[in-house]
């Protein structure tokens, strides 16, 4: 592929800590890998940052912070405390699953195990 053939915008580089103002730790606790995400029904997403407009418009179906983070190609951390942003302003609402019981686990570890 030549060299000048690719599109300068898609080498853009944005550097994590400008996306989320320096900030490395979310302040809603509690955010995990599978934690759901939910843009709440009525919300405008005129006035949020180009990134959290995106999350916003990502989570009108419950998404994964795992999901969000690939979607918006950030490293997990920056994809937390983002979302953990819209939390705390009320723009989305987090589902945590139940937790799996140990039996579940260790079913689905022997299920594993016998493929």
């Amino acid at each position: 592929m030549n060299a000048d053939a690719y599109d300068a915008a898609e080498d853009m580089v944005i550097r994590p800590f400008l996306l989320t103002g320096g900030r490395t730790r979310p302040v809603q606790d509690g955010l995990r890998v599978e934690t759901l995400i939910h843009a709440r029904d009525r919300i405008t997403s005129a006035g949020l940052r180009f990134e959290h407009r995106q999350i916003v418009q990502l989570c009108r179906e419950p998404t994964s912070l795992a999901e969000i983070s690939a979607s918006l190609k950030v490293p997990f951390g920056v994809a937390r405390v983002l979302v953990s942003d819209l939390v705390a302003d009320g723009s989305v609402v987090v589902t945590q699953r139940e937790e799996l019981s140990i039996q579940l686990i260790e079913r689905i570890r022997d299920r594993v195990r016998a493929l």
